[in-house]
Order: C-alpha cells, then sequence, then structure tokens
C-alpha cells in the first residue's frame, strides 16, 4: 500500500516547510498529531516508540539551539578581537627612551 500525502481531519496536506529536506519541530508535531487522529483506536501507536521519537527530537532541539549559542559566541568573540586589533592598530607607538 502506497501513502502519497498525509492530511488532516480538513484535507489539508502536511508538508514540511522549506527546502523539503528538513523538518522542524512544528513538522514534527503536525504530523504527530495527524499520526495520533488518524490511528486505529484498537491498534495504537506503541508509546515506547511514540516516548522515543519524542525524546530524540527533544534532543535534537537542545543540540540545535547550543550550535546557535556557540555560533553567537563565537560571532561576538570574532567582533571583540577585531575591536582589539583595530584598537591596538590606532594606539601610536610609545617613543623610544634613551
Amino acid at each position: 500500500m502506497a501513502v502519497n500525502n498525509v492530511t488532516n481531519a480538513s484535507n489539508v496536506v502536511l508538508q514540511p516547510k522549506g527546502s523539503g529536506q528538513q523538518m522542524g519541530q512544528s513538522d514534527f508535531l503536525r504530523l504527530m498529531t495527524a499520526q495520533l487522529s488518524q490511528q486505529d483506536p484498537f491498534n495504537p501507536v506503541d508509546n515506547q516508540q511514540m516516548v522515543a521519537q519524542m525524546a530524540q527530537f527533544s534532543s535534537l532541539a537542545g543540540i540545535s539551539e547550543t550550535n546557535t549559542t556557540l555560533q553567537q559566541i563565537s560571532e561576538q568573540l570574532a567582533a571583540q578581537t577585531q575591536l582589539l586589533k583595530d584598537i591596538k592598530a590606532a594606539t601610536p607607538a610609545p617613543a623610544p627612551t634613551i
């Protein structure tokens, strides 16, 4: 059985935003909601699998936040380094003492 699209109750096609190569947190939550609303009540999704998926996504979100924070710190350090270089270049050299 081939599945072409996942739809919700109002027949809106759920497609990942962006390039289609990566899914964000909102895409994951929409797919999970669609999966839960379309599942067979007599044969529900395994809770362990659902919790594992949520834990993996939570971990990925944390890693993404850490990368963003580290990128900001790196940019600030680069800006401070450049500022120090500019200050050093603008400071006149001391006169030699005899």
